[in-house]
């Protein structure tokens, strides 16, 4: 048995799941990096029980706690523990107890199954901020059965988790101030009020949403050119004017917004719902903007002209792949190219690049069209032989 002065000990709750003991443990942060060593990233995958740490996601989740250390949130780091363990029940009470204190021999080896990245990440945060080493994490850990069961509970942990939507995602980050505004918007402006779908990203046939939350970001996104997390009052005011002038010179939502059309006859017959076209607009606007910042309410009004059902054949490659919806980059920037020209607006260089890039790929797609016709052809008169 170790002794319990050379040991990891924590306050722990002690617990059984599928037959097995475990354990959650509080520990402070200063004390992870003692506690883990992530190596054996060099050996190859079938004798590692972790995926190879993405040195890339470590800076976001280190500036996330640095950036709010008063209200940041960390899960569990779940761990197997190839050593000795000893779970004591606090002195007043009965030895069944699951409250306790848990004793881990130094000399035993940990592997975390659930956490790497954000162990990481703490160790990176007490660099560079080491009175967040007092902060607690929970931890759960598990008797370590050998490499087959510490490779099925990491695929165990992780197959079954499902990430947030993007929509979602954006509705409840409270921090991220483009978001907030986002919300914000979605409910004051009269075009997307009660018409914005806000957990999915994709909307239902019979849904009486129209919007997706976040494809009106994005959107969002590209008419400012911005990535990040803030926006300015006047991007705030440019942002709300724009969409304004939209509602006003799409005749379509125009129609959406004075009830006489339901979201559901729109989505099914026309291609402005989707969050594709309405990147394209985005890309258009800022284009606008830029290009025309006197001028460019003007050039949208050019936008009553344009037909935006599916069957138009402007749309075919570009927004859609045989009447049904596609999402390509390159797809969403033809579409802008496409309404730009509407707009009367020359494309430049950099625009028509995008053109260059469709005929392309077009080449190529009937290049391998007509070799496999040929191939047709030789396989039959082979088969008449």
């Amino acid at each position: 048995m170790p002794k319990f002065g050379e040991d990891h000990s924590f306050n722990a709750i002690r617990g059984v799941q599928a037959g097995r003991v475990f354990y959650v443990a509080m520990c402070r942060l200063k004390v992870i990096p003692k506690l883990f060593d992530f190596s054996g990233s060099d050996l190859p995958p079938e004798l590692r029980a972790q995926r190879t740490l993405r040195k890339s996601r470590i800076p976001k989740l280190k500036n996330y706690i640095l950036n709010n250390p008063k209200d940041y949130i960390f899960s569990s780091l779940a761990a197997s523990v190839d050593g000795i363990m000893k779970f004591e029940p606090y002195p007043y009470q009965d030895e069944g107890s699951k409250l306790g204190r848990l004793y881990i021999s130094q000399n035993s080896k940990l592997l975390i199954n659930d956490g790497q990245h954000r162990k990481q990440a703490i160790e990176e945060v007490l660099k560079e901020n080491s009175d967040l080493g007092h902060d607690m994490i929970s931890i759960v850990f598990f008797e370590d059965k050998g490499l087959i069961r510490s490779q099925q509970m990491f695929s165990d942990l992780n197959k079954n988790a499902v990430k947030p939507t993007k929509s979602l995602t954006l509705l409840y980050d409270h921090r991220d101030k483009f978001a907030k505004f986002i919300v914000a918007m979605c409910n004051e402006l009269e075009l997307f009020s009660g018409k914005v779908e806000l957990e999915k990203t994709a909307i239902s046939n019979r849904s009486i949403k129209f919007f997706t939350l976040n494809g009106i970001a994005d959107a969002t996104r590209k008419f400012l050119g911005i990535t990040g997390t803030k926006i300015s009052v006047d991007e705030q005011k440019k942002t709300k004017e724009f969409w304004n002038e939209m509602a006003e010179n799409i005749p379509e939502w125009n129609l959406l917004v004075q009830k006489k059309v339901t979201a559901h006859v729109l989505r099914k017959g026309y291609v402005h719902s989707h969050t594709n076209l309405l990147n394209a607009i985005g890309i258009v606007g800022n284009i606008l903007q830029n290009e025309y910042p006197s001028d460019w309410k003007k050039k949208l009004t050019s936008l009553r002209n344009i037909d935006w059902s599916r069957d138009n054949p402007e749309w075919e490659g570009k927004l859609l792949n045989r009447g049904r919806m596609i999402k390509t980059k390159l797809g969403i920037d033809l579409a802008a190219n496409t309404i730009l020209k509407k707009c009367g607006v020359p494309l430049s260089d950099e625009r028509l690049r995008f053109e260059n890039m469709r005929y392309a790929r077009e080449k190529i797609v009937n290049f391998a069209k007509n070799s496999k016709s040929t191939k047709k052809i030789k396989a039959e008169e082979i088969k008449n032989d």
